[in-house]
């Protein structure tokens, strides 16, 4: 039996005041819980050097790895067959030295590409363990811009 034949059924409404004042209780509450907190750099003096510069530029042999897994020693592409062989080309490139005097010491400058597997320069550095050379440094890009 129905009783309501006559009235017309309301739809049911959904009201959102209530939910926007939960709404705006919760972004009140989060604004005055966050804590914005403030990066702090570390404040250093760095120390000053007095010595005279250096009157004679060691002997540099440059090492550049490419992405490809390429290796050239002073320019010179070399075959990458192990890193005793990558050992022996720096080797060869010291007895090459300036004015074709062998160099005892040289600096090794390693440059690899960015997209160089990071294996690639571990075996720069294999090469110059085994060689002997303990003077070792990395070219990097100053300011550049992508």
């Amino acid at each position: 039996m129905d009783f309501r034949r006559g009235r017309k059924r309301e739809d049911p409404e959904i009201n959102l005041i209530p939910f926007i004042d939960v709404l705006l209780v919760v972004l009140i509450f989060l604004m005055v819980s966050t804590t914005y907190s403030k990066f702090t750099e570390l404040q250093i003096t760095l120390p000053t050097a007095d010595a005279d510069k250096v009157a004679e530029k060691p002997f540099e042999i440059n090492v550049t790895v490419d992405a490809k897994g390429n290796y050239t020693v002073n320019g010179t592409p070399v075959s990458f067959h192990g890193v005793a062989g990558l050992a022996d080309d720096l080797r060869a490139a010291a007895r090459s030295g300036p004015n074709g005097q062998p160099v005892k010491d040289p600096v090794i400058i390693v440059n690899a590409d960015q997209f160089a597997m990071h294996q690639m320069v571990i075996n720069v550095l294999e090469a110059a363990r085994m060689a002997g050379y303990d003077k070792l440094t990395f070219a990097a890009q100053t300011g550049g811009k992508k």
